[in-house]
């Protein structure tokens, strides 16, 4: 009984810690209004699931509009949609473009990462395959901490702006603890390399 009690308050402290551990070394990143963040190239929209009918699901359509929010003010120049394309029947960064270009934003100006699996491997194929340097990245504000934490730590310089909440804040708060512990075994210990492929500059 001790040692359970002991044990479940070890691995707690392990999650607040990794928790808080991110949260300082990103927290001076993160924007919720977005006049306020500094310009990049690049606004990164990271995936958050589709529906069956090929809709984005209620907190991915929040990161869009976000991101076409900042793309509308000319805090970016291009959008990259970084979604999982893992099987044909769920192509989320083609989702995720086609709501952008049916709410005014040219094709041109928009970009497809299909192998954006995870917020690690999206923000590491933006350094390495799409050679971005600085971005804005987009998400719900309990995510955006983690995502900063993790660029600051592959090369890439970015900002968070913080699209509405979708709902589900408990929910996801105590997965994100969770990932954090991930986060900081990935960028300190694992060092892993999601699918590259060649490099497509965005210009």
């Amino acid at each position: 009984m001790v040692f359970t009690a002991v044990a479940v308050w070890l691995i707690g402290a392990m999650l607040v810690a990794a928790r808080v551990w991110v949260l300082l070394g990103a927290h001076d990143r993160v924007y919720v209004d977005a006049k306020r963040v500094p310009r990049a190239k690049v606004a990164i929209i990271l995936g958050a699931g589709i529906y069956r009918d090929g809709r984005p699901a209620a907190q991915l359509e929040k990161r869009l509009d976000k991101g076409i929010e900042l793309y509308k003010m000319g805090k970016v120049q291009k959008l990259l949609m970084s979604g999982d394309n893992r099987v044909v029947e769920h192509n989320e960064p083609k989702i995720m473009a086609d709501y952008a270009a049916a709410h005014g934003v040219p094709r041109q100006d928009i970009i497809m990462d299909f192998a954006g699996r995870r917020t690690y491997d999206s923000v590491y194929r933006a350094k390495h395959v799409f050679c971005i340097d600085e971005a804005i990245i987009v998400s719900q504000y309990y995510h955006l901490d983690r995502a900063i934490f993790i660029s600051k730590h592959i090369g890439l310089d970015a900002y968070g702006v913080a699209a509405k909440s979708a709902g589900g804040e408990k929910r996801n708060g105590a997965r994100e603890m969770l990932a954090c512990v991930g986060a900081l075994i990935d960028v300190y210990i694992r060092h892993p390399k999601p699918i590259l492929g060649s490099q497509e500059p965005i210009l």
